[in-house]
C-alpha cells in the first residue's frame, strides 16, 4: 500500500483509530521543511485516537493553520459563529514560529507555540499533505500517554 492509499484510509476511517498506526505511518514520511510550509494557510483535519485534543478543536471549530513566515504563525485558524476565519490567540495562548527540531530522531519543521509548551512537527505524504504529531509537556499534548495526531492540507496561498 502506498502512503497515500495509507493516509486516504486512515482519514476515512470512523473507528479509533490507534497511535501505532499513525506511528508506523510517521516512519515512513519524508520530514518537512520550513520552506515546505510558510506561505500558505493550511486546512486541518485529525485523526481519531480517541486523544481530548481531538474534541477540543471540534469546539473551537478549528479550521487549521497559518504559515505567513517562520516568525508569523497562527496555529489556531477557527471559523467564529458566521462562519469567518480568525486566529484563536485565547485557546492558543498566543501564535507561533516555525523552526528546525529533532523529533525521533530526525530534523522536521516544528511550529512551536508563543504561550504553551507545544510543538507540532511535520513530515510530506505528498507535496500538498502534511501528517502533524503533537508534542511537548502537559495533559493538552499528552491523552492517556498518547501524542495527538493531525494533518494539514495546502489550502491558500497567502
Amino acid at each position: 500500500m502506498t502512503v497515500a492509499d495509507e493516509l486516504a484510509a486512515l482519514r476515512s476511517r470512523t473507528d479509533t483509530i490507534s497511535p501505532r498506526e499513525l506511528d508506523a505511518l510517521w516512519a515512513r514520511l519524508e520530514p518537512a521543511r520550513i520552506d515546505d510550509l510558510v506561505g500558505y494557510r493550511w486546512r486541518g483535519f485529525s485523526f481519531d485516537t480517541g486523544h481530548r485534543t481531538h474534541t477540543l478543536l471540534g469546539r473551537a471549530r478549528w479550521y487549521g493553520k497559518q504559515f505567513a513566515a517562520a516568525h508569523d504563525v497562527q496555529p489556531l485558524m477557527c471559523r467564529d459563529a458566521n462562519g469567518e476565519l480568525y486566529s484563536d490567540v485565547e485557546t492558543g495562548r498566543g501564535e507561533a514560529s516555525l523552526w528546525e527540531v529533532r523529533f525521533r530522531g530526525e530534523v522536521t519543521a516544528t511550529m512551536v507555540y508563543d504561550g504553551m509548551p507545544v510543538f507540532d512537527h511535520f513530515k510530506k505524504a505528498d507535496d500538498d499533505t502534511l501528517v502533524g504529531v503533537m508534542n511537548g509537556k502537559g495533559g493538552l499534548v499528552f491523552d492517556a500517554g498518547e501524542h495527538y495526531w493531525f494533518g494539514l492540507e495546502r489550502d491558500i496561498v497567502l
